[in-house]
């Protein structure tokens, strides 16, 4: 296992959309060094682009903070339903160090994925969960939180990240 550099908006492939596994792939040992990575940075979610693998692959554990680790690793994960209803949450980013944004997303999503044994799961998502995988999934599509945000929020927050480089 090894922690793996995280990528920093704007790298390109922060942006690009990524491929889905193929079914012979082997990415037990990619998705244990993203848990790795992901709580030694420390966050509750880490998608494949953000360390340069540009595949549909991200893990999260939205519990470990408070005691209990939950790890999920969602390999080509898709979004099945979500609610008509938005939440308004606090976002921040490995990927974004220092920023953070009220991000308005469905309330709660279906979410659907394989595990690393090939395994199909569904599960309905709320609250920092569905935030979390949300947020995660955009990733897998070339997206950040800036990309979420009004022209004048996001230009305020990107000069306020460029500004502390």
């Amino acid at each position: 296992m090894a922690v793996l550099p995280i990528l920093r908006w704007p790298d390109p492939r922060l942006m690009r959309v990524c491929a889905p596994v193929g079914p012979d792939e082997d990415v037990a040992g990619l998705v244990s060094d993203m848990f790795e990575t992901m709580y030694a940075a420390p966050g509750r979610g880490l998608a494949a682009p953000q360390v340069g693998v540009l595949k549909r692959i991200f893990v999260m554990d939205v519990t470990w903070k408070e005691g209990d680790r939950t790890p999920v690793a969602c390999i080509n994960p898709e979004i099945l339903a979500s609610a008509p209803e938005m939440a308004v949450a606090g976002e921040a980013c490995l990927s974004i160090p220092g920023v953070a944004a009220d991000i308005a997303r469905p309330a709660w999503v279906r979410l659907g994925w394989s595990d690393l044994q090939g395994a199909r799961h569904e599960a309905r998502l709320e609250g920092f969960r569905a935030v979390c995988a949300q947020h995660e999934y955009d990733h897998l599509d070339g997206k950040v939180i800036f990309d979420r945000l009004g022209a004048e929020d996001r230009a305020a927050l990107e000069d306020a990240y460029e500004g502390q480089a």
